[in-house]
């Protein structure tokens, strides 16, 4: 990317300290050549620079691989031609780092060709870092081939005078935050405003004498930097050409999309922008029915006809897994049998899920677009934000997998490979399904096309002020068919007057990420594994609580590694479904407290803070700001209620012993979690698939007259009694935000069982008091009868 603009740049922060940054220096040097490489570089240093450099030497490939996996302090490595391959340290093998199966390929490769193959693997695994090489091949033959790997290419026996200013050049460019420079710069000017927000400034603040202490709360900076201009070095969001345009392509950059942009409603907005950008009216979505309630609105508001897709069901826990390959391909395969493939547009699934359940996208989408090589997937990684700075994530991330299947649907050995499955898997085994499901099947590479979405909550997991969110794509038919869309759609949910404040966050945020994202969650995982073994190995802790692992949360026969551990990277690899090591769910029953119950008692007795629970599990999420020092309160707050558990239940009398035996019981007891039920043929325009006409059924929602109340109750008799009842609202639980009922779907008898037992006190689209929403049954029956006179279904026009 070209130098950002001086204008952009920010020529006052000269008040930071110096950055002490590790430059890893490859080859086999000499002491003499280390040292005198070492005082070249002190000397082209200038008082201007803003970064110290202290170089770190490797003599082989193998002590560079450990040294970029283990040290989180590198910000860029140079590579000098002709070293050795294996270490001397024999604990070292590059199986150790995610390479097996690379051994063979490394030693064949010839000596002159390690350093651009070297360069190759480090991108893989810490893509942030800028590479040089140093060779004394033909450098311009080499130059051409991997000018993508490398920032720059010096030869060998040339002075590499601007090897120094490329590596300060590479840092700054990183480190470079334009519109957080721009919003400081400007909070420094002596600015008159005669526009809006009388905060602008903090005059309006200073010059009261009732809300001063809101100014000292949060500090003159926050009011300073408060304006509503676009001008004076600043930039708007819905269109940018200075700072905030160039902070967006560094977040593309970060984040490993073509394009990003900001959005600072949080990604409930970025849901509905998306979804509004994808999809029209009557087209087809197949969704996981377990996604956020934004989709959801989202796809009501755009008319989408919606096929609900169930998630795998753990029951013990009253948690939701993730939709399995084989029912996405099941529910493709309906629809191409049905002749309406052409109508499914987007595929919309949540990765990871609220609980750390996280798909492989890339398989996922090799084998969607197998079916239906027209299909655009919309990736909701609203709790995944941090994934793209570390190797073991980023495999799984939406960005990543989109780049990886448009190189692999353009490569030659693809191509080859998919005329020998073609070959093999000819026409009739395309129409046996139950072999089209245990087939792993590749797309064909001229017609499938990669149109990859990924919504992020940058304020869930990375350094961001809540509400700042980011939309990141990979659309190779983005311009030709989803820029206007996706404008327009920007445009009708992003505010004109949006948060300054937020949007600095996200651009300092993304440089986070790119200068120190890799050390930050390599930290987080340890911070996770030390707390999952003291969880499990201490004596008074798991008396009363219990961890669950990849065992209780991803069922054996989706795990093909067989891995009994979340932290090894095998399963991460190969496997459906991965647990994240950082969301540390606990099975609470043993207690006695429900859920929410035990959320309630962490806050007001012991200030520890969580934000989902079931009836019989807490989630402990474990984020870049989480510290030895919470983990240590964690554990000292748990032994302390397994003590007052203890102490209480010691002194129960035996009838008060017993209830708190048959409360144990019923929060271990499996409680089933319903599954989708299905739309009313009201909704249902085509009765051989299970798609919904969601819009109508909002649309007829909003009219008071289409719709009554019925109590839990009352709901459960009527359908004891036959009547067909069905939702005319949205009802969610929350915590976690996931819908039970949808505008249109019958309401069934297992749905009422599970509203009676939830915990939560929150549940968006349900008053106790009124009651549930549905339609009358004379609303029904007029839109039944439309249907049947309508000319598509053979009726009078």
């Amino acid at each position: 990317m070209a130098a950002l603009p001086r204008s952009f740049v920010d020529q006052t922060y000269r008040h930071q300290p110096l950055h002490c940054i590790e430059v890893l220096i490859v080859g086999t040097h000499s002491a003499v050549e280390k040292k005198a490489l070492r005082r070249r570089l002190q000397r082209k240093r200038s008082v201007d620079d803003d970064f110290v450099i202290r170089t770190v030497f490797v003599r082989s490939f193998e002590d560079t691989l450990h040294e970029v996996r283990v040290n989180a302090n590198l910000q860029a490595v140079v590579i000098h031609g002709g070293f050795p391959l294996h270490s001397q340290d024999c604990h070292l093998a590059t199986s150790h780092w995610g390479l097996e199966g690379l051994d063979a390929d490394i030693e064949a490769v010839p000596e002159s060709e390690r350093g651009p193959m070297l360069g190759r693997l480090i991108a893989q695994l810490r893509p942030e870092l800028d590479l040089y090489l140093v060779t004394d091949g033909n450098v311009e033959e080499i130059a051409a081939r991997t000018g993508e790997t490398f920032k720059r290419i010096f030869f060998r026996e040339e002075d590499c005078d601007e090897l120094y200013p490329s590596i300060m050049r590479g840092l700054a460019q990183r480190y470079d935050t334009p519109f957080f420079f721009a919003v400081r710069n400007h909070a420094k000017l002596p600015v008159s405003n005669f526009h809006a927000l009388p905060a602008s400034r903090g005059k309006s603040i200073r010059n009261s004498n009732w809300i001063g202490d809101f100014g000292e709360f949060y500090g003159r900076d926050l009011f300073s930097a408060e304006t509503s201009a676009t001008s004076g070095g600043l930039d708007s969001l819905l269109d940018p050409h200075g700072p905030l345009k160039a902070a967006q392509e560094y977040a593309a950059r970060a984040f490993g999309g073509k394009r990003s942009f900001f959005v600072t409603n949080g990604t409930s907005t970025a849901n509905k922008i998306v979804v509004q950008a994808l999809v029209r009216r009557g087209d087809v979505v197949l969704v996981d029915r377990n996604c956020h309630k934004s989709h959801h609105s989202g796809l009501a508001l755009a008319g989408a006809r919606v096929e609900y897709l169930d998630p795998y069901p753990l029951n013990d826990y009253s948690i939701y897994g993730g939709v399995l390959l084989r029912e996405l391909k099941r529910t493709l395969l309906a629809y191409k049998r049905a002749g309406t493939l052409d109508r499914v547009r987007v595929l919309l699934l949540t990765n990871s899920t609220f609980d750390g359940i996280v798909y492989k996208p890339e398989h996922v989408m090799m084998e969607c677009l197998a079916i239906a090589p027209h299909l655009t997937f919309l990736w909701d990684e609203a709790w995944f934000a941090f994934a793209y700075a570390h190797p073991t994530y980023r495999q799984r991330t939406a960005m990543k997998s989109a780049a990886k299947l448009s190189a692999m649907l353009e490569d030659s050995d693809y191509a080859a490979r998919y005329e020998a499955f073609s070959a093999e898997f000819n026409v009739e085994a395309w129409k046996d399904d139950e072999k089209i499901l245990n087939t792993r099947l590749l797309a064909d590479p001229s017609k499938a096309r990669v149109r990859v979405y990924a919504t992020q909550s940058t304020h869930k997991t990375l350094t961001a002020l809540r509400q700042g969110a980011m939309i990141h794509i990979w659309d190779q038919e983005f311009k030709e068919k989803t820029e206007e869309a996706f404008n327009e759609a920007y445009m009708t949910h992003t505010s004109t007057s949006p948060s300054y404040p937020i949007l600095t966050s996200l651009d300092v945020g993304r440089r986070q990420l790119e200068m120190e994202g890799y050390g930050l969650v390599q930290r987080t995982l340890e911070l996770a594994m030390s707390l999952r073994e003291q969880l499990t190995r201490h004596p008074l802790v798991k008396k009363r609580f219990r961890v669950l692992g990849v065992d209780e949360l991803v069922p054996r026969e989706y795990r093909e590694s067989n891995a009994e551990s979340c932290f090894d990277e095998t399963a991460w690899r190969t496997d459906e479904f991965a647990l994240d090591p950082t969301q540390v769910t606990l099975d609470i029953s043993a207690t006695g407290l429900d859920g929410n119950s035990f959320k309630n008692k962490l806050m007001d007795e012991h200030t520890i803070q969580i934000n989902k629970t079931s009836r019989n599990t807490a989630l402990f999420k474990l984020n870049i700001g989480s510290t030895r020092s919470d983990v240590a309160h964690l554990m000292e707050v748990l032994v302390k209620i397994v003590r007052e558990t203890d102490d209480k239940v010691r002194d129960l009398s035996k009838i008060e012993r017993r209830i708190h035996d048959d409360k144990v019981r019923s929060l271990t007891l499996e409680q089933p979690l319903p599954d989708f039920s299905c739309f009313h043929p009201a909704f249902r325009p085509n009765m051989e698939t299970g798609d919904g006409d969601m819009g109508l059924a909002y649309d007829l929602a909003m009219e008071v007259d289409n719709c009554e109340y019925l109590q839990p109750a009352d709901a459960e008799r009527a359908i004891s009694g036959g009547r067909e009842l069905v939702s005319a609202s949205l009802v969610t639980p929350y915590p976690p935000g996931s819908p039970i009922l949808v505008w249109g779907q019958l309401i069934s008898p297992a749905i009422l069982q599970y509203l009676g037992a939830l915990g939560v006190r929150e549940i968006h689209g349900f008053r106790p008091e009124q009651g549930l929403r549905v339609f009358r049954e004379e609303t029904l029956r007029r839109v039944l009868d439309a249907q049947k006179s309508s000319p598509e279904h053979g009726g009078a026009s």
